[in-house]
């Protein structure tokens, strides 16, 4: 069995084709016509979508990840519910990567002026690459990176992240970028290294797409790429740094736009190679492909976070869309006693403390569908009274890309408090019900 790749997935999915724009029309035409929450006001699935570029001979595929149970449909390892036991077997059934001799990448081409990088809006710092993932040594992750010219890349890591580390460690750090990865290494990549422990994403996406990931040997760097890639980079980040032009880079996932950052690290690149009639793959900034994947991923993190009792109190765990895939946690908690009413609370300050980018958390019970938003908050309505069942933690660090914990928020109330909802029952109260 084969791993399932995005040329494989492109075959399963109903490509809407559209008419061919400028590179920097694409992800603002995309925006208007196809994209949903966050990047508009719109609850919908995005449909796969293929833009040609003028000037360009390679085409842009979005919206790719952009409907969670298409993508769900190509992992098949993918628990259905995150519980501590199905992560553990998602964990006994991960699998190395299977080595091959030769990549699907056998095309050399010019540069990087080759390819048709988009800007998501006219105030971008300039062309981003938005969807390449980036493999060096154990680290996988992606990274928004600035073409800077036809053969260097400004690449931005958030600090605490493995790739981050590594680059401290060597200041000369051989890298691949992979631009049309398979989803499951895709997904893989947006898990938590600290919670895995020392396993590697690489083994879990094996898992997830029940079958090993295929790596061969990089033509100019030492360095493994992910063998059924649409587009491959190799390079090497050399010490030397640049910067984003101000006053913006480029709009986070959340919609909003991201800070320019000064002295960024510079990948030097030495081959641009593509398999047959390539793609290249980008998400638009805000929108819900990267709510997708970063759900996904965040919901098998957190059920790896714990083992004890209190944990097994977790029946479902998802990321809602209008978090970003991050900042909203969706709980669904399955009680056996009177005593679990008051376990929440360490349940939530857990979660909080280790998973920094998490700011709401919604308990629930087992019988609501966490999935949908109406379901979600009929429970909040009937099942929550907020003066009581609403509680704050202070004290945390602030996440720079929410305005609302901005220092100036409000007049200055901007704050770093995290807040959980307990929409769920009391114990006493459901022993008549039954929650399949």
């Amino acid at each position: 069995m084969k791993a399932l790749s995005l040329r494989d997935a492109l075959g399963e999915c109903c490509l809407t084709h559209d008419v061919a724009l400028p590179a920097d029309r694409i992800a603002a035409d995309f925006a208007v016509r196809f994209a949903g929450v966050p990047a508009t006001s719109h609850t919908r699935p995005e449909p796969a979508v293929r833009y040609t570029a003028t000037g360009h001979a390679i085409p842009v595929l979005l919206g790719m990840y952009g409907d969670e149970e298409r993508v769900r449909n190509w992992l098949p390892g993918l628990p259905e519910r995150s519980t501590v036991d199905s992560v553990a077997k998602l964990l006994d059934q991960r699998a190395e990567p299977e080595h091959v001799t030769k990549a699907q990448c056998q095309q050399q081409v010019s540069s990087l002026a080759a390819l048709p990088v988009l800007r998501a809006t006219p105030r971008d710092a300039g062309p981003f690459l938005t969807m390449g993932l980036v493999h060096a040594g154990e680290a996988l992750s992606v990274h928004r990176m600035l073409v800077l010219d036809d053969s260097r890349l400004a690449i931005w890591m958030v600090p605490g992240r493995q790739l981050l580390a590594l680059y401290e460690k060597n200041k000369k750090l051989p890298v691949s970028i992979n631009i049309g990865a398979p989803p499951a290494a895709l997904v893989a990549s947006a898990l938590s290294s600290a919670i895995l422990g020392g396993v590697s994403k690489l083994e879990i996406a094996g898992a997830l797409a029940g079958a090993p990931i295929a790596v061969a040997e990089g033509v100019t760097q030492p360095v493994r790429v992910l063998a059924d890639s649409e587009i491959v980079l190799e390079g090497y980040l050399d010490g030397s740094t640049a910067d984003e032009p101000p006053p913006v880079s480029l709009p986070e996932f959340l919609g909003y736009d991201g800070d320019a950052r000064a002295g960024l690290p510079v990948i030097t690149v030495t081959a641009v190679t593509t398999r047959h009639n390539p793609v290249y793959q980008a998400v638009i900034g805000p929108g819900r492909e990267q709510s997708v994947i970063l759900g996904l991923a965040g919901a098998l993190s957190v059920a790896l976070s714990g083992t004890d009792d209190d944990w097994r109190l977790i029946d479902d765990l998802h990321f809602s869309a209008s978090g970003g895939g991050m900042l909203t946690l969706n709980v669904a908690i399955r009680k056996k006693s009177a005593r679990d009413d008051e376990r929440l609370t360490d349940v939530a300050r857990r979660i909080f403390a280790q998973h920094r980018f998490v700011k709401l958390i919604v308990f629930t019970d087992p019988d609501v569908d966490l999935r949908n938003p109406e379901d979600l908050w009929w429970a909040v309505t009937t099942r929550a009274n907020l003066g009581t069942d609403c509680h704050a933690f202070g004290d945390f660090r602030p996440l720079p890309m929410d305005p609302s914990q901005a220092p100036d928020w409000r007049g200055g109330h901007g704050g770093t408090t995290r807040t959980f909802v307990d929409a769920t029952t009391p114990f006493a109260l459901n022993t008549q019900r039954s929650f399949g």
